[in-house]
């Protein structure tokens, strides 16, 4: 696809890399396996939104709720969305990670990250990474923290109030569901679905979801 008959880019992409354990088990592993192999597909990822100017992607992590899976599959998770950071500080860009910290379920590698904005190099795109995030604890965050002011914006009592509105979320894996992702900042988001797993993750995946989305209508309920 050439990008340059990319009339509408979107500002902001919500990723759910869904089917890393159905990968796992297609490719004869283990499901805890597969998460390792969801690593390079995000910088394939970030590469080809660079180069078409996406200012803000959000990754979806692990939720709080994915951690009542089985402890090998847990451990997996939490280690391959620290190599992801790692791997991140050495790329041009600001990293926000979201999620409860408080929790021993939280990486302790990523508390140098947490809930708050670090730049990498050039920082040439926003990448927020939810890690251990629940939407309940997003909604709530405000009546945890005292010491936070009240206010009559919701939004601006999340948790997650520095990630912006979100324009296209897309989802790996086949799922037709938002899987308590972000709920306010997906409010209006067009949602597009990808019936491959996130391993195999291709970039004709991202120009099939942006060519889909140049034909949506954008209204914002008006």
């Amino acid at each position: 696809m050439n990008i340059n008959k990319l009339k509408r880019i979107p500002s902001h992409i919500g990723i759910i890399p869904d089917g890393n354990r159905r990968w796992a088990l297609n490719n004869n592993k283990d499901k805890h396996e597969g998460y390792e192999f969801g690593i390079d597909p995000g910088f394939k990822l970030y590469e080809a939104c660079l180069a078409l100017g996406i200012r803000e992607l959000t990754f979806y992590g692990f939720t709080i709720d994915n951690t009542k899976r089985p402890a090998v599959q847990t451990k997996a998770f939490q280690k391959a969305c620290v190599d992801a950071v790692m791997k991140l500080s050495n790329k041009d860009a600001n990293l926000l990670v979201v999620g409860n910290s408080d929790s021993p379920l939280f990486p302790k590698e990523l508390l140098p990250y947490a809930n708050r904005r670090v730049h990498f190099g050039e920082g040439l795109i926003n990448i927020n990474f939810l890690v251990n995030y629940g939407w309940n604890w997003d909604l709530s965050y405000n009546k945890k923290n005292s010491s936070n002011k009240k206010t009559s914006n919701l939004f601006s009592s999340l948790a997650s109030s520095d990630i912006s509105r979100i324009d296209l979320i897309i989802r790996w894996g086949g799922r037709r569901r938002l899987s308590g992702f972000l709920p306010l900042q997906s409010v209006y988001s067009d949602f597009y679905i990808i019936d491959d797993y996130w391993p195999d993750f291709r970039e004709e995946h991202l120009f099939e979801a942006l060519n889909w989305y140049q034909d949506q209508d954008i209204t914002l309920g008006g």
